[in-house]
């Protein structure tokens, strides 16, 4: 089996405890590599690496940075087929998905922050005849990144791009779940000449990894994606440190249906924020709120048009919806169906594990399932399930509507379906979410922030949020 290693200092390395973990191919229910059973030892290491490389790296002319972010991009781009295949094979998403969301983008994050550091300006203010103030802004140290399963080397990059591109050394830890692209982004890194311990991946479980990097004294600020439990963990242990946090956490995210929406694209795109690559993304459409004149009309086009979508291997190009991440989280998934029927709930369609012919036949897959007859109150509508299943509920009217959407602890995202512009702007104004899409979903510009409200987060990543976290402002005052 493949053998991923650590990197650290610029070398691969096995960890300090000469341990492995099994790593698995979701869509065949088998291990196919292992990855390092790494702990504190380790992560110091990485750490004292990211120290030693922090001088030269937040001195180096903004010019050199982004010419070495700039060609990891480019061998991204150049090994689109190759990491799309290994995403798809350790996440289990689609191939098709991978090769045209999960790997362009990685691509895209490192491209806009390499060149979007390039135009960070200061500010400046005159005390007329007293003093000038200005501020600098100045990279913050070692940051520790930790990114999900879900969309692995997207939302690695996400983290670690601005990071390096804001001048931060790194220590970062990708899922435990989904290792084999940072892995492979790694010896991309030494290929591109980034220099030693400038970036540090240490793979491991989070128990013992992550809360090594969120712990140790070295590192100044963390960013974390991933569950809200896991979080709250996190702040308890960074807070009383004083180490800066963005975390983006979970979603149970709002799709409002208005009577006056363009229904086939709402159908169609509803279809998308429910069922993308699998459910298991934090910013699926999970809960459907569809007012009642079209209430029935919906249901009935999007239960006929989910019983169409293609569960099956992922290295397939029919296959519309693959395999869960793994063998718990799909039994995760499936004991949340049960307590939807325990609530009263009634499955239109799916609600079961699928069972494939062939190599996929030991697989974590489960049907696109559709849930109608839930309280809104009632659990499967208030905890992330983050699998391949939605409720579907009526509203009467507008207040109604915004009173649903915001009866969650979550605040993550939200879709707004209308063709009233009025009532477009008034809805996404009363809704408590980080993002708002009107008439479509997923839709992302790089610049805009991107976070959550309540139980979804932290801070803001995106644009110049995610510089700044990076970096420390100081304010200058010189008396004229």
């Amino acid at each position: 089996m493949d053998r991923i290693l650590n990197y650290i200092e610029g070398k691969l390395l096995e960890p300090a405890s000469g341990k492995f973990l099994e790593n698995f191919n979701p869509a065949m229910g088998a291990p196919y590599s292992t990855l390092p059973d790494s702990d504190s030892s380790d992560v110091t290491k990485a750490v004292d690496a990211a120290h030693s490389a922090f001088p030269a790296w937040s001195a180096m002319p903004l010019s050199k940075r982004t010419s070495i972010l700039l060609k990891i991009a480019d061998l991204i781009d150049r090994d689109l087929d190759k990491l799309a295949l290994a995403e798809s094979i350790d996440q289990g998403k689609p191939l098709k998905l991978a090769k045209s969301v999960d790997i362009p983008r990685a691509s895209a994050n490192m491209r806009f922050y390499a060149t979007a550091s390039m135009h960070m300006n200061s500010e400046s203010h005159l005390m007329e005849g007293e003093a000038i103030n200005y501020t600098t802004r100045t990279p913050i140290g070692v940051a520790g990144c930790i990114s999900p399963w879900n969309l692995p080397l997207y939302l690695f990059t996400w983290k670690i791009a601005p990071a390096l591109a804001a001048g931060c050394t790194v220590v970062a830890k990708p899922s435990e779940l989904t290792p084999m692209t940072a892995f492979m982004f790694s010896k991309l890194c030494i290929e591109a000449g980034l220099p030693a311990g400038v970036l540090n991946i240490v793979h491991g479980l989070g128990n013992k990894v992550g809360q090594a990097i969120v712990e140790h004294r070295g590192v100044s600020a963390i960013s974390f994606t991933g569950g809200t439990v896991t979080g709250k963990t996190i702040a308890a242990t960074a807070a009383p440190m004083f180490k800066k946090l963005s975390l983006e956490l979970g979603g149970k995210n709002p799709n409002l249906i208005f009577a006056d929406c363009d229904f086939e694209n709402a159908v169609s795109t509803s279809i998308q924020s429910s069922f993308s690559n699998q459910g298991e993304i934090c910013l699926c459409g999970s809960r459907i709120l569809v007012e009642r004149g079209i209430y029935e009309k919906f249901v009935n086009e999007f239960v006929k048009r989910t019983k169409e979508l293609t569960v099956g291997d992922p290295l397939e190009e029919k296959t519309r919806v693959g395999a869960l991440v793994s063998e718990g989280h799909m039994n995760k998934v499936l004991s949340y169906i049960d307590l939807a029927k325990q609530e009263g709930g009634e499955v239109l369609c799916g609600g079961k594990r699928v069972t494939l012919l062939g190599r996929c036949a030991n697989g974590y897959f489960v049907e696109p399932t559709v849930i109608v007859g839930l309280d809104q109150q009632c659990r499967t509508n208030q905890e992330e399930i983050f699998g391949p299943v939605v409720t579907i509920m009526p509203f009467d009217t507008e207040e109604e509507a915004v009173a649903y959407a915001n009866s969650n602890a979550y605040g993550l995202s939200a879709t707004i379906w209308t063709d009233n512009l009025k009532r477009a702007h008034r809805v996404a104004h009363q809704v408590k979410s980080g993002i708002i899409w009107v008439n479509c979903w997923l839709l992302r510009d790089l610049r805009t922030p991107f976070g959550g409200m309540k139980q979804s987060g932290v801070g803001r990543e995106g644009g110049w949020e995610a510089l700044r976290f990076f970096t420390e402002a100081k304010n200058i005052c010189i008396r004229i």
